[in-house]
């Protein structure tokens, strides 16, 4: 490089910062599009828990369906939205960038052909094997004559859904790629009302009921796949799959994605273990382990996923420019974002476990002590709300320039420590000890991520973080002191009515962001510092 001062091109330093003010302006309205959505997903998702809490409570019939529902939902992540997309997005990213139209088609054809025939082939596999496979997932079912059987029953029916949303996540990254993101934000939607409505209409006509959650599940997934089919005809890149695993563009994505396995998908092997434990404790433990996880991906969902959705193929293309300091600005916005929204949203799950879990679940078979039991697994995942998040941000920032191999030995780190911290913590905390394993192992991740991102020179943080940090820690302070003030006890929450219950929660969510915004705006954090970054 040059070190005259002729060689900076100083006439274009405003068009720049123009340029990237604007992009950034693009993040955010397409985060909020993407966030609008999962919000209705994720509200819907807890509608779904409510009335599975209805129906089955956490017993072994609910035990046994969300052992053969996360075994496909963990692998989904790993050929789905996880690794594959991570590998994918950057790949077609390239394409568009460096080479013309056909070359995009050919690359989207045969990736369609190649992960379908992949995914055929599995699927068959794990549903004949479905009895080992549920014993290595839930060694605890093992001679349990009610979960065993019903968990093996229910993963046969279950298991063809990976095909099935991978493939839905396939045709979502080609979208992402095009900046068309509310597509897959809403796609869940569909999922969710699936599972509501066998929960309810097809219920009475199974010999075994929870076998109806199954069916709906398998339903969900065909149309899923359906509803992305238009918006890619649109962009007239509707696949014509071809199976060639020799196309330089699958060899690419095959080279990037099996590193990416452990890269993207630390947090989905931890709460994999999390049930591989679980299973093995007291009946309920899966459960209780169920609803919490579910009720901290809320904020997760909306808000983290929203963001490292949104930036991967932001990140891919500014990369494929050279444009590294927008690159960085980028990543410092994402991160702002993050702690803005997530460090409150992990304080309110902490400080309002039981009313949640209580308002949300207490309903039907679910117990008393099911409350108890779920919120104290759901402050262990509060505590680690924000690691989470910061995951999903950060990791994109190594994905987009094609470095696998530096989150992957981040991920090792991270799932030995997950490992060590469960045996550590599982005797004296039961499942919220897998829970709080879980939290400080995702901490771990997120801060080893950061590092790497600094030391490489790739992010550099912008002015005033230090100023931001005090605003964050004002606004979140007077935040808690509010919600503990006015949140009654845990034990007359669920003396509450289900509409008090409703109402209050309704009144302290909306009480604790008024407060926490109105003291951001009192400090001076205004919408348009983060359009300026």
């Amino acid at each position: 490089m040059s070190q005259e001062p002729q060689s900076e091109p100083v006439p274009e330093e405003p068009e720049e910062e123009e340029a990237s003010s604007g992009h950034v302006r693009g993040l955010l309205r397409s985060s909020g599009i993407f966030a609008v959505f999962t919000m209705l997903s994720r509200v819907l998702g807890l509608a779904r828990d409510i009335v599975i809490a209805r129906y089955f409570g956490a017993g072994p019939d609910a035990d046994a369906f969300f052992v053969a529902f996360k075994i496909p939902n963990f692998l989904r992540r790993l050929f789905g939205e996880g690794a594959f997309n991570q590998a994918f997005v950057p790949v077609l990213s390239e394409y568009r960038e460096k080479y013309d139209t056909r070359s995009v088609h050919s690359l989207v054809n045969t990736v369609a052909g190649s992960l379908g025939f992949v995914l055929l082939v599995v699927s068959v596999l794990a549903v004949l094997g479905s009895p080992w496979i549920t014993a290595a997932f839930a060694p605890g079912f093992i001679g349990d004559e009610a979960r065993y059987p019903l968990a093996v029953a229910m993963l046969r029916i279950t298991f063809p859904y990976l095909m099935l949303i991978s493939l839905t996540a396939f045709c979502s990254s080609v979208l992402n790629s095009y900046d068309i993101f509310g597509v897959q934000a809403f796609t869940p939607v569909i999922l969710n009302l699936s599972m509501i409505a066998s929960a309810i209409w097809l219920t009475p006509y199974m010999q075994e009921p929870i076998l109806a959650l199954a069916w709906g599940v398998v339903i969900a997934g065909v149309l899923q796949l359906l509803f992305q089919l238009p918006f890619l005809a649109r962009l007239n890149l509707l696949p014509r799959p071809r199976i060639d695993y020799r196309h330089e563009g699958v060899v690419q994505i095959m080279k990037l994605m099996a590193p990416a396995l452990f890269g993207v998908s630390v947090s989905q092997i931890n709460l994999l273990l999390d049930t591989i434990l679980a299973s093995m404790l007291e009946t309920g433990s899966v459960s209780w382990l169920y609803y919490s996880d579910r009720l901290s991906e809320l904020p997760l969902g909306i808000f983290g996923v929203a963001i490292g959705t949104v930036i991967l193929p932001n990140l891919s293309r500014k990369h494929a420019d050279e444009s590294m300091a927008s690159f960085s600005r980028t990543l410092d916005w994402a991160l702002r974002s993050v702690l803005l929204l997530g460090i409150p949203a992990g304080l309110a799950l902490c400080l309002l476990a039981e009313p949640l879990i209580a308002t949300l679940f207490h309903y039907g078979e679910t117990t008393t002590r099911d409350v108890f039991m779920s919120a104290q697994s759901l402050r262990a995942y509060a505590l680690a709300l924000v690691a989470f998040m910061l995951v999903k941000v950060l990791a994109p920032g190594f994905f987009s320039r094609q470095d696998m191999r530096t989150p992957v030995r981040i991920a090792v780190i991270a799932m030995t420590s997950n490992m060590v911290f469960n045996l550590i913590l599982v005797w004296p905390l039961a499942h919220a000890g897998l829970a709080l394993a879980t939290a400080l192992s995702a901490w771990m991740n997120a801060s080893l991520l950061l590092r790497g991102l600094h030391r490489e020179g790739v992010f550099r943080p912008q002015p005033g973080w230090g100023r931001f940090a005090l605003q964050l820690l004002a606004a979140n302070a007077l935040m808690g002191v509010l919600l503990l003030l006015v949140s009654p006890g845990a034990a007359e929450w669920l003396d509450f009515s289900l509409f008090m219950r409703m109402g209050y929660t309704a009144a302290l969510v909306v009480g604790g962001a008024l407060v926490y915004f109105a003291v951001l705006l009192l400090s001076g954090v205004r919408v348009r510092h983060f359009r300026m970054h």
